[in-house]
């Protein structure tokens, strides 16, 4: 049996340079781009959160009380708090006053 040898490096090299040549011959630089005519186009909906100039929206003064509350600091929202972690600087007013001193 005859066996096959292993090429060495150069000869690895010359194949790999040959095989890079016979690509760049059949590539083509494409610099103009168009939609493809065979498929379908895709056009994307509007964002959810965009507004037409023609579409108005009746307010609902319910809905924006909640928000305006719901945007509300703990200690406006309840009267007493509702957590343990909501106890510590519930109270932020100060207990005793500052006494003013006379500037002389």
């Amino acid at each position: 049996m005859a066996e096959k040898e292993k090429p060495n490096v150069v000869h690895q090299n010359a194949i790999h340079v040959e095989t890079i040549r016979k690509e760049q011959r059949h590539q083509k630089l494409h610099t103009e781009f168009s939609i493809n005519p065979h498929r379908k186009l895709h056009v994307p909906a509007d964002k959810p959160m965009s507004r037409k100039p023609t579409e108005t929206f009746a307010e609902n003064s319910d809905f924006i009380e909640a928000f305006h509350k719901a945007q509300l600091e703990p200690n406006k929202k309840y009267s007493t708090p509702q957590t343990t972690s909501q106890e510590i600087g519930w109270l932020s007013t100060p207990l005793v006053r500052k006494s003013v001193e006379p500037a002389f």
